[in-house]
C-alpha cells in the first residue's frame, strides 16, 4: 500500500538492482563448527506454517526479536544470546552491530543456539550501533564513544563456535530510485 501511494502522489518510478558492497561474511572456521544444531519447536496446532510472527521488544535493559517456534535473539546483559536460529538470521542480526552489512556465507541449513559475552564497554558500542543502524539520532557525545571501539570480542566470540567473520565483497540488493516528483500531487 505504501509503495502504491508513493508512486501516486509523487509519481516515483524505481527499481530493484543489485551492486557489490564491502561486507563481512560469516564463514565456517577452518577447525570446523563447534555448535550442534537445535531444531525449532514443534508447529502450533492450526498453525499450518504460514508465514512467520516476528515480535520485538526493547527498552533500557536490552533488545529481544522472536521469529517464532522458539527462534530468537537478544541482546542484554553485556551479551549477545541466539537460540534456534538459521546462520541467515545470525548473520542479519549481526549486521546492525556492525560497520557495514554481514552476509551468510556459511551453506549451513540448520537451526543453532549461541551465546557471546563482552565486556561493558564492548556492550555498549554494540548498543550505540544497533542505535545508529535503527536511524536513531543520537547526541555528538554518545557518538565519540565510538572512537577507538573494537569488535573483538565479537570476533573472537565467534570463533569459539567454529564461526568467522571475513571481510569481503558481495552483491546486495538496492532499491534504485530513477525518479519522483518534488511535490506530491493532490488526492
Amino acid at each position: 500500500m505504501l509503495q502504491t501511494l508513493l508512486e501516486q502522489r509523487f509519481q516515483l518510478k524505481m527499481h530493484r538492482d543489485s551492486k557489490e558492497f564491502s561486507v563481512y561474511g560469516v564463514v565456517v572456521g577452518k577447525g570446523g563448527l563447534k555448535m550442534k544444531e537445535s531444531p525449532l519447536d514443534p508447529e502450533a496446532e492450526g498453525d499450518g506454517g504460514k508465514g512467520v510472527n516476528v515480535s520485538a521488544e526493547g527498552g533500557a535493559r536490552g533488545t529481544m526479536v522472536r521469529f517464532g517456534r522458539g527462534a530468537y535473539f537478544s541482546l542484554a546483559d553485556n551479551k549477545f544470546q541466539a537460540r534456534k536460529l538459521t546462520m541467515a538470521q545470525l548473520a542479519d542480526s549481526m549486521g546492525g552491530f556492525m560497520e557495514r552489512p554481514v552476509v551468510d556465507m556459511t551453506e549451513l541449513k540448520g537451526t543453532y543456539d549461541l551465546t557471546l559475552e563482552f565486556t561493558p564497554e564492548e556492550y555498549r558500542t554494540l548498543l550505540i550501533r544497533t542505535a545508529m543502524s535503527a536511524g536513531v539520532n543520537l547526541p555528538p557525545e554518545v557518538i565519540r564513544l565510538l572512537e577507538g571501539a573494537s569488535d573483538e570480542s565479537l570476533f573472537k566470540g565467534l570463533q569459539a563456535t567454529g564461526l568467522k567473520l571475513e571481510s569481503r565483497k558481495a552483491p546486495l540488493e538496492v532499491l534504485v530510485i530513477d525518479s519522483a516528483a518534488k511535490t506530491p500531487i493532490e488526492n
